[in-house]
């Protein structure tokens, strides 16, 4: 694979926290794009359900374990999926982990284990892949944000990790574009997903109770759906994307949080 002349099904990315909801369907939508996908989550046995759905429908993927904030660990699963799969030029970073609580109940772990994946996580999984995608001359790092980068009550943890990645992917955006790579940010408003409905079982509401108050309150009148972030994720990693570079893309039914 060498540039921008590779095609599209020789083309192999990485998509973390891949084993469900926002990952894996994102993960399902690539391969349905053409692309071979290593779907990486902390257990490799998690993400074999993303991965034999994947090469159900014909598709070429591999499932790859590994903890995102561990140093080692990413080099060694980087190499695997280089090695096993093909040289990866784009990487979805979309590990994530909530430790919600107010600021005075918030303990340093909370706020570590939060950063570590997070940010930690997605620093080390592009300064590994990017050397792919310098030396193909062609790449796409996207980084998966969130509404609550503007402020959540109980997010103090997740929200400023969620802004650092608009930060982080902005300059990746300048450093990396003179080798053909660029990077983008999916900021997901209300998704209807495992992590939402953690939420509210945490605030001890009925889910269905639950969307219906969130759905209300967002201009489209519907709850965000894991395919509404897949197909935003497709676009950027797309050839006709290649113009689009460090941008904050909210996919949030509106324009507000």
């Amino acid at each position: 694979m060498t540039g921008s002349t590779a095609a599209v099904d020789e083309r192999v990315a990485i998509v973390t926290g891949a084993a469900r909801g926002i990952g894996a369907a994102t993960a399902l939508r690539l391969a349905a794009d053409g692309l071979a996908v290593a779907a990486l989550d902390l257990e490799e046995t998690t993400a074999k359900g993303t991965v034999e759905a994947i090469v159900a429908a014909g598709g070429r993927a591999l499932a790859v374990g590994a903890d995102v904030s561990d140093a080692d660990q990413v080099e060694a699963a980087v190499t695997r999926v280089a090695e096993e799969l093909g040289v990866p030029t784009v990487l979805v970073n979309n590990a994530g982990v909530t430790r919600d609580n107010l600021l005075f109940k918030m303990s340093e772990l909370d706020w570590d284990t939060v950063m570590g994946v997070h940010l930690r996580g997605s620093f080390l999984m592009a300064r590994a892949v990017q050397r792919h995608m310098v030396d193909a001359k062609w790449g796409r790092i996207v980084n998966l944000s969130s509404t609550s980068a503007l402020g959540n009550r109980g997010q103090a943890n997740y929200a400023t990790a969620k802004a650092g990645l608009q930060g982080f992917t902005k300059t990746l955006a300048i450093e990396l574009g003179r080798f053909g790579v660029t990077a983008n940010c999916v900021a997901p408003g209300f998704i209807v997903s495992d992590m939402t409905r953690a939420t509210a079982e945490r605030i001890g509401e009925d889910w269905d109770t639950y969307v219906a108050a969130r759905a209300a309150q967002i201009p489209v009148a519907r709850a965000g759906q894991v395919a509404d972030i897949a197909h935003t994720v497709s676009f950027l990693v797309s050839e006709g994307a290649g113009f689009v570079s460090g941008q904050v893309i909210y996919v949030a039914g509106g324009p507000k949080a």
